[in-house]
């Protein structure tokens, strides 16, 4: 499918996915967005969806696509929940930003490994150790207080939340290794 296509496509399914909560707030008081929100979940949506395009030309499997759908997904929803509620304590809390550190390494190591299956795997193992390194920093050296904090979460359930975020990155890690090893090819190009 051509370029051109393709993002007529994902503009179609951005616009299609905030439809949803424009719908729901006609029925219910429970969803209130703001322009800014929209504006916010168009562009998370859209870039997650460009990315994945942008990635999955790179690759020749199936199993290369579904890892990188993996890592896109993993990003997205990191962003989504920080800014969202946030990952550690409230959405308040400065600990929080740390994440984007996450993304960094993630987005950074699979492009100097040139999106190249190994090294890209490599990238998302190590994105994982930084997501679990940020949360145990987060949790038990800067302690949320004040309004940081969010006492009504127990300390379990940040932990479990947090670790089913570093599984996906590392699943993210796991598929692209298997992409390295059952690839016949590998294509250099965007297009």
């Amino acid at each position: 499918m051509s370029l051109t296509k393709s993002l007529v496509r994902l503009a179609l399914a951005t616009a299609f996915l905030l439809l949803i909560p424009l719908v729901a707030m006609q029925f219910t008081q429970e969803v209130n967005w703001t322009f800014s929100d929209f504006v916010f979940a168009g562009v998370l949506l859209f870039g997650a969806g460009l990315t994945f395009i942008l990635v999955d030309r790179m690759g020749n499997s199936g199993t290369y696509r579904l890892a990188a759908g993996v890592a896109v997904a993993a990003g997205l929803l990191l962003v989504w929940a920080n800014a969202a509620v946030g990952l550690v304590g409230s959405e308040d809390n400065p600990v929080n930003l740390l994440y984007g550190a996450v993304l960094v390494v993630a987005l950074g190591g699979a492009m100097v490994a040139r999106f190249r299956p190994r090294g890209t795997s490599n990238a998302m193992f190590a994105a994982s150790s930084t997501y679990a390194l940020i949360t145990v920093l987060a949790l038990f050296v800067w302690t949320p207080t004040g309004a940081a904090a969010e006492p009504a979460a127990p300390l379990l359930n940040v932990v479990v939340a947090n670790t089913v975020f570093a599984a996906l990155w590392a699943v993210a890690g796991l598929l692209f290794r298997r992409a390295d090893t059952t690839s016949s090819g590998f294509k250099q190009q965007l297009a």
